[in-house]
């Protein structure tokens, strides 16, 4: 049985991880609070990253003509049907979420942590738009709740970044984990398998990148293309091709076994609305491709961090 875990997963999964931190259920709610992004509004770019959905990439976050307290009790009233004992996070997940002045941030992020049985606030943001006066903030939330911030890297490529649109640097990314960990703050980076052009062995070389820095956590997803995207165009105009189910199962075990062990895995596989995509198809069975992932592991007789070197 894999270091951390009690089941048949050979990985360090999210629940694991909230169970043994927590001793209970623990849901992350997920939150529109209203923010906009460097990347759209013309600060460093206007159109987005290329896959970015109209919704900022929140697309099961709430919705952002109610206020934040509304959200969050709508989806807890869902939740409590099923785990009527859970503990909360506040997930502040749709477009930049550090994006704005430290008094806004603070009407987004206070109100959620008065409220029962949350225990912590996870804020999705990109590692440009964290400035000095907003980390100190973010210093004293993380002395009062337990709090990650999620970065998106994608990718560790620099022509693939170019061509995504990611508009800045992985010196950037590198330098925010840096400053955020000299506070003790928690850091989950997102990643992106099956962008235009990348090989099995590109991306592998990112998630070996993010094993190499002080990070807790990891998200990874599948590319996916969203009607009204630019990726839309792009998919629609240019010769590049998607990964199938089964490269992406295989990378993915790849990628775990290159991951040091004790970085918990968020996310394995992203789950988009299935109006929304245009393909790949097979992404709308989230948990038949975590299954065979776990069959996969399986199969190899492998485990999370197995190939990892420091």
């Amino acid at each position: 049985m894999f270091k951390y875990s009690d089941s048949n997963k050979r990985y360090y999964t999210l629940d694991y991880f909230y169970k043994h931190k927590f001793n209970s259920k623990v849901f992350k709610v997920s939150l529109n609070g209203g923010f906009t992004c460097p990347n759209k509004d013309g600060k460093v770019g206007k159109r987005g990253c290329i896959y970015c959905s109209n919704s900022g990439s929140g697309e099961y976050a709430g919705d952002k003509t109610k206020d934040i307290v509304t959200q969050f009790n709508e989806v807890k009233e869902v939740m409590l049907k099923k785990w009527p004992n859970a503990k909360y996070i506040g997930y502040f997940q749709a477009n930049t979420n550090t994006y704005a002045s430290v008094d806004v941030l603070k009407q987004k992020y206070e109100p959620i942590l008065k409220l029962d049985n949350v225990v912590g606030l996870s804020i999705a943001t990109r590692a440009d738009s964290i400035s000095d006066e907003c980390l100190d903030y973010l210093t004293s939330l993380n002395d009062r709740t337990y709090l990650t911030i999620e970065l998106g890297l994608q990718t560790i490529h620099e022509k693939t970044s170019i061509l995504i649109n990611r508009c800045h640097t992985l010196d950037c990314f590198d330098n925010m984990v840096n400053r955020l960990r000299e506070r003790n703050i928690n850091v989950v980076v997102h990643i992106i398998n099956g962008l235009p052009y990348e090989t099995k062995e590109m991306m592998i070389e990112t998630v070996k990148h993010i094993s190499s820095l002080d990070v807790q956590g990891i998200k990874i997803h599948a590319l996916s293309v969203l009607k009204n995207t630019v990726l839309e165009e792009y998919y629609n105009n240019k010769s590049f091709k998607l990964l199938t189910r089964d490269e992406y199962i295989d990378i993915v075990c790849d990628q775990l076994e290159y991951l040091r062990e004790d970085i918990v895995v968020n996310r394995l596989t992203g789950d988009p609305k299935k109006e929304d995509l245009i393909a790949p198809d097979w992404l709308i069975n989230k948990t038949t491709i975590i299954n065979d992932i776990d069959k996969e592991m399986k199969k190899r007789n492998s485990y999370q961090g197995i190939k990892y070197i420091k």
